[in-house]
């Protein structure tokens, strides 16, 4: 099974997954978990560093067409194979991100992305069928941030502007309806969104 957990920076969707994971492999299943863009994958990491970084100052297309490739990288080569052994893989984003950060935040067009995002993956990675979306809001999501010196380390896209993440946040909500993705309350304890999180998988 792929399970898919989507949302802003700081909503927990990382700690939620390993809580998952080992819930899982106490399951007996194999289970990974991955992270976009990257996923510890060496040819779709090479392309998380050129992305993170500030001083290149990407163009949003750029963003569009990176992104996927270290997605396609990161399907074929990691997760795809897990999922033909029988495994599960627990993703912490997917292309969801590329709509809520480069056509919500950047302005690219949706009809764009989704149609690169279509001829590139499988229906299963495109419209999966275990997947939420961790929402908190900006002042909560903030003081996190700021619990955790976050300032200090941001990359090219936490380093944005209040407006450019209010966008981000306010497109997540959108890509919820668009997609009929439920939604997780982040802003709860880790057992209270644990609870959530799993009712919606349908694991309780």
């Amino acid at each position: 099974m792929y399970y898919l957990i989507e949302g802003q920076d700081s909503t927990g969707k990382s700690t939620q997954a390993k809580m998952l994971a080992r819930y899982l492999r106490k399951m007996g299943r194999e289970v990974e978990i991955v992270e976009e863009p990257g996923g510890k994958l060496p040819s779709a990491q090479i392309i998380r560093r050129l992305l993170k970084n500030k001083k290149y100052e990407l163009n949003p297309y750029s963003n569009v067409f990176l992104f996927m490739a270290a997605r396609v990288e990161l399907w074929n080569k990691r997760i795809q194979p897990v999922l033909d052994r029988g495994g599960d893989v627990i993703s912490t984003r997917n292309w969801w991100s590329t709509l809520a950060y480069q056509h919500f935040g950047q302005g690219i067009e949706n009809d764009f992305i989704q149609q690169i995002v279509e001829k590139s993956m499988p229906k299963e990675y495109v419209f999966p069928e275990k997947s939420v979306i961790f929402v908190l809001d900006e002042a909560e999501r903030m003081r996190r941030q700021k619990e955790r010196d976050y300032a200090s380390n941001q990359d090219a896209f936490e380093s944005q502007p209040s407006e450019f993440q209010m966008r981000v946040n306010n497109g997540y909500l959108e890509i919820a309806k668009m997609y009929d993705v439920p939604i997780c309350d982040a802003s709860g304890s880790l057992e209270q969104v644990r609870q959530d999180l799993w009712k919606h998988f349908g694991i309780l």
